[in-house]
């Protein structure tokens, strides 16, 4: 089974970037029928034991859809900080290192996000040779696919921020850079998706 994670703040806590209806909407109902989807297509398949990243990984079709989907919320939502925060450490140096600075990083992440075409995710993965860069993927799409190691990722999805940004997508994107969870950041790094 696959369960519904909490987010890692409350709702409420966010309101200078995103609202709690937001929240309620996005983690309390979309999330949850990603969730309640994935675990009715595998009861009673062999599918049924597998951990979530096993089931991105090896799923097709609506299992895939709905897998994915969970997957790139709970990365999405732990990649959230409710307070402003600052980069740093070892991901300090690999954005500097790959995009000049930090705000280099930004400018072209939020330029790729902002022109992320319809309903997607804007990621920073770390590739097989080290070196950082900046993908778009569509639907459910992410990284995990193309065995690169998701850093980062920003859901474009206007159900993400249309109830607090409306049309302003580029608004969000910007706030969203300041609500980084840094933490969460550099522990994917060293952190196995297998």
């Amino acid at each position: 089974m696959i369960e519904v994670k909490p987010l890692p703040f409350e709702k409420s806590s966010v309101e200078n970037f995103l609202s709690e209806s937001t929240f309620n909407f996005h983690h309390d109902k979309h999330l949850v029928n990603y969730v309640n989807t994935t675990n009715a297509l595998i009861a009673n398949t062999p599918f049924e034991n597998l951990s979530l990243v096993e089931l991105v990984k090896k799923a097709e079709g609506p299992l895939f859809n709905n897998a994915a989907q969970v997957f790139n919320h709970n990365f999405y939502f732990d990649g959230l900080s409710k307070e402003k925060t600052q980069c740093y450490g070892k991901v300090k140096e690999l954005l500097e290192k790959n995009f000049g600075t930090v705000d280099s990083f930004f400018a072209k992440f939020i330029e790729a996000a902002t022109k992320n075409f319809g309903s997607g995710w804007t990621w920073l993965v770390q590739l097989p040779n080290g070196s950082l860069e900046i993908q778009n993927t569509q639907n459910a799409n992410n990284p995990l696919t193309s065995n690169l190691k998701p850093l980062l990722t920003v859901d474009v999805w206007e159900h993400a921020y249309y109830l607090d940004y409306q049309n302003r997508r580029a608004d969000y994107l910007k706030d969203f850079c300041q609500h980084i969870n840094w933490n969460f950041v550099n522990a994917n790094l060293d952190k196995n998706f297998s």
